[in-house]
C-alpha cells in the first residue's frame, strides 16, 4: 500500500459486471480531474488466444479438464504483483493491452486480435493506478497481490445471477453456444473457488447484486434480471477504514436499509449512484493524501 502512489482495484469474475464499477471510477476521475493509470486484468494473461486454446487442449489430453483463465497457471501473477509493489513505490511499472476485437487491434499494425502488445512503462506522472479485472486481490503461496492495494472492491453477483449474465453475454456478444458457455463454467470451477471466491474476504467493499425474481435455473432464463428486479448488498470490511457514513448513505439512497451494522442494501437501480456517492469522497481523499 501506498500513500504517495495509490492503487485501486475493482475485482470479480467474467460476467460480473465489473465494468459497472469501472465505469462510476471513470466519472470520478474526469469529475475530480484525476489522471489514473489503467491497467486491464486481461492484459496479464499468460497466453494470447492462439497459445490459450493449444494449452488447454494439451491439459485436456493430460488428464486436466480445469485448466483456465481463472487459474494461476495460465496467468503472470507474479508480474502483476511486481507492478503493484513497483507502482506503490515509484508511481511506474510495466503494461501492456491484451486486443480483444479488429477494432481495438486496429491501432496496433502487425497485431490481430487476440494478441497482447509490446510490454512499456506506466505513463509517469499518474495520480493513481486502476486495475479492473479477475486478480486484483489474489493471495497464493508464492504472490500477494492484495497487501499492495489501497482501495479494493468487490462485485460478486449471486452465483445464480452471474451465470446468467455471463450466458447471455456470451451468446450475444461473442456467439457462443449454450453447450459451450456451460463446458467454460465447469471447467472454470475449480479455479473459481481456489482463486476467485477468497477475494471477497479481502475487498474493503463489495457491491453484490441478488435478483428478486427466479433464477433458480440459470442455463433457461430467457432474461438477465433488470437493475428493478434486484437489490445491492454493499459490504464494509471495516467501516471506520473510510469513515463510511451510513445515516447519510440512508438518506440519500430512496428505500435503501441496513441489514448488519456493516452492510447497506439498496434497489438495483440505485447502484451506480450508490458508487459514486460511495467511492467519490474516499478517492478524493486518497488522491489528496498522496500530495
Amino acid at each position: 500500500m501506498s500513500k504517495k502512489h495509490p492503487i485501486v482495484v475493482v475485482t470479480g469474475s467474467s460476467g460480473a459486471g465489473t465494468s459497472t464499477v469501472k465505469h462510476a471510477f471513470e466519472h470520478i476521475f474526469i469529475r475530480e480531474k484525476i489522471n489514473p493509470a489503467i491497467i486491464e486484468g486481461d492484459s496479464f494473461h499468460r497466453y494470447d488466444r492462439a497459445a490459450m486454446k493449444h494449452a488447454m487442449a494439451e491439459a485436456e489430453e493430460n488428464g486436466d479438464k480445469t485448466f483456465s483463465h481463472f487459474g494461476e497457471n495460465a496467468n503472470e501473477f507474479g508480474k502483476l504483483e511486481t507492478l503493484f509493489k513497483t507502482y506503490a513505490e515509484t508511481g511506474t511499472g510495466k503494461k501492456r493491452l491484451y486486443l480483444h476485437s479488429k477494432e481495438e487491434a486496429a491501432a496496433y499494425p502487425g497485431l490481430q486480435p487476440g494478441q497482447f502488445t509490446p510490454w512499456e512503462d506506466v505513463p509517469a506522472n499518474t495520480d493513481v493506478l486502476f486495475y479492473e479485472g479477475l486478480h486484483g486481490g489474489v493471495v497464493t503461496e508464492n504472490v500477494d497481490i492484495a497487501t499492495h492495494v489501497d482501495l479494493l472492491v468487490g462485485v460478486v453477483p449471486a452465483v445464480n445471477l452471474e451465470w446468467i449474465q455471463k450466458i447471455h453475454r456470451d451468446n450475444a456478444e461473442r456467439g457462443y453456444s449454450e453447450e459451450v458457455i456451460v463446458d467454460t463454467i465447469l471447467r472454470r470451477m475449480n479455479d473459481y473457488v481456489r482463486y476467485i471466491t477468497p477475494q471477497f474476504s479481502r475487498t474493503d467493499i463489495n457491491f453484490q447484486r441478488v435478483a428478486t425474481v427466479d433464477t433458480s435455473n440459470p442455463f433457461i432464463a430467457r432474461d438477465i434480471p433488470t437493475p428493478d428486479e434486484s437489490f445491492v448488498i454493499i459490504r464494509f470490511k471495516d467501516p471506520g477504514k473510510f469513515d463510511t457514513d451510513f445515516p447519510h448513505l440512508l438518506t440519500m439512497i430512496p428505500h435503501s436499509f441496513m441489514s448488519r451494522r456493516n452492510s447497506i442494501v439498496i434497489p438495483g437501480g440505485k447502484m451506480g449512484y450508490a458508487m459514486e456517492l460511495i467511492l467519490t469522497p474516499i478517492i478524493h481523499n486518497m488522491i489528496n493524501t498522496s500530495k
